[in-house]
């Protein structure tokens, strides 16, 4: 999980229909957060349908370096017993998070109230990613930490001693954030209070209030606020991880710009605070329906179908932008087959993922005869209607697995085939991108070398 192996050259070539059953895998953002809480509680956690992608078995691998025990049952079956809050103890290895940025990050928060010490890595792209967002208000804990500039790991993170609760507003709309500092005020003493002016994605206060932690959130005239208890005595929990949004927005955007396709992607998660896209792509006038809508382990879920469309540029509400914000790669391909402009607004975020994505996107549709604009916080997709994309060209991926994919969307639609430099990080998220979209109908290869 280095990042530094060797590369995987793929190329996309204009396809048939798309058509066809998409089972994605389940929802990285839950799978974390299954394994953190299941560590910090009491008893066995048993979960189905966790994501076996790189990320989120670096996360399972730290659990276990902390001392929860975890095993593996059959594909997508875990169980952890836990160690209680406040029971993690001290690693004898550095923990590797691979690619993971929000894997290590919630890690730090849950360990950071606990008197231990811990070294944390990654890969090239994660050890480059800024860690001060988390370090620095965790330090209000009595927590401390040494890296690199901008606490960029390679860190150590101490834990408090003597951790009290603390009262935050974030400074950005950040889910990795918000869940750190509220996974490390479990085991602080008294109410910890965290106030962000979007609201973003909610699965750790879910699934906190799943495992028997008081949780409560309230909308203020300062924002989302949200309240946790600390010291409480987490439950152990039977856990159905749903399907991740931001992986089943591949097949289906790949499904509105590949001319007569016609999907069904079952049993999606769509909590309010992810699914920022699916009502954009509508507003575009995707042909998107919702089928069997229900709830699971806490979380609305939904089959969704995709069919090709004639879309619209649009201009993106900036406050859209938390309930999306993975998914703007694989929107600004769609926006590319739109006709006219689609504008994205508020998304600076966007320059501190596994890649600086607004950078990457926009290079990449040059290269594919696409104009754009950006500038720090916005990018601007000059769409060419179905059909109308040129091609042609080898993207840069920079070790990232949402660039990755969606430019191998792209050269499914795409006048002449698209290629990218390297496929290998599709790995740390949706492991079976490959094989799902080539049954669905898809002309994906890995170039020779």
């Amino acid at each position: 999980m280095s990042g530094n192996g060797t590369q995987i050259p793929m190329t996309a070539r204009k396809s048939g229909p798309l058509r066809g059953t998409a089972d994605v895998p389940g929802d990285k953002s839950i799978s974390h957060r299954a394994l953190i809480l299941g560590a910090l509680s009491v008893g066995e956690t048993t979960i189905s349908g966790l994501l076996e992608g790189q990320d989120v078995l670096a996360t399972a691998a730290a659990m276990s370096a902390f001392g929860a025990e975890v095993s593996q049952s059959g594909p997508g079956a875990w169980q952890i017993h836990g160690v209680g809050v406040g029971g993690f103890g001290e690693p004898e290895r550095v923990i590797d998070c691979g690619n993971s940025g929000t894997g290590v990050r919630l890690i730090m928060g849950a360990m950071a109230t606990t008197p231990i010490t811990a070294t944390f890595t990654g890969d090239r792209s994660l050890n480059g990613r800024p860690m001060g967002r988390i370090t620095e208000p965790l330090g209000l804990f009595g927590t401390q930490s040494f890296g690199r500039s901008d606490g960029r790991l390679p860190l150590t993170v101490i834990g408090a001693t003597d951790p009290a609760s603390i009262i935050y507003t974030t400074p950005m709309p950040s889910a990795q954030v918000k869940s750190a500092l509220l996974l490390a005020g479990l085991n602080a003493r008294g109410q910890t209070i965290i106030t962000e002016n979007a609201a973003t994605r909610d699965h750790t206060e879910r699934m906190l209030q799943g495992f028997g932690a008081t949780v409560e959130t309230s909308q203020t005239k300062n924002g989302n606020v949200i309240a946790l208890q600390g010291q409480p005595e987490l439950t152990a929990q039977n856990i159905a991880v749903p399907r991740d949004p931001s992986s089943a927005a591949f097949p289906l955007c790949a499904a509105l710009i590949t001319e007569g396709s016609d999907i069904l992607v079952p049993n999606i998660g769509l909590n309010p605070t992810r699914a920022g896209l699916f009502a954009t792509l509508q507003d575009m006038g995707a042909a998107l329906t919702f089928e069997n809508p229900r709830e699971e382990a806490g979380e609305p879920v939904a089959d969704m179908r995709a069919r090709f469309s004639a879309l619209q540029g649009v201009e993106v509400p900036p406050d859209r932008a938390p309930s999306m914000i993975d998914e703007y790669p694989i929107l600004a391909v769609v926006a590319a087959f739109a006709e006219g402009q689609t504008v994205m607004r508020g998304i600076k975020e966007l320059r501190v993922k596994e890649s600086d994505r607004i950078d990457a996107m926009a290079r990449g549709l040059e290269t594919c005869g696409v104009t754009v604009e950006e500038d720090e916080d916005w990018l601007i997709v000059h769409g060419m209607g179905a059909g109308g994309v040129p091609g042609g060209g080898t993207c840069k991926t920079f070790f990232d697995h949402r660039i990755a994919m969606a430019f191998l969307c792209l050269g499914l639609a795409a006048k002449k085939a698209v290629s990218i430099d390297d496929g290998s990080a599709i790995d740390t998220s949706f492991p079976v991108f490959e094989n799902l979209m080539r049954g669905l109908g898809a002309e994906i290869t890995r170039n020779n070398r």
